[in-house]
């Protein structure tokens, strides 16, 4: 399985699209501060996930989330966390 996921900085007003097949991993990985543009905002919090089965429908996701109405629909859902 893959995942397509948005975390929410705790610290700052700031959100990160990914993917990964890995989640739990991957948000260690953020949090730990291996990774620049996160490590400047942690910690983060999960606010988002999707599951696919192809790392393609997920790659593809992440880049919807990534466009305008893609960020246009992630601003509800932090409205609602």
């Amino acid at each position: 399985m893959f995942y397509t996921y948005v975390l929410k900085s705790t610290v700052a007003e700031k959100s990160y699209v990914g993917f990964t097949h890995d989640l739990e991993r991957r948000i260690r990985e953020h949090n730990s501060g291996k990774h620049s543009y996160t490590k400047r905002y942690a910690p983060w919090l999960l606010i988002y996930k999707e599951t696919y089965k192809t790392v393609g429908e997920a790659r593809k996701r992440e880049v919807y989330f990534k466009s305008r109405s893609g960020r246009r629909f992630l601003k509800n859902i932090w409205e609602i966390v």
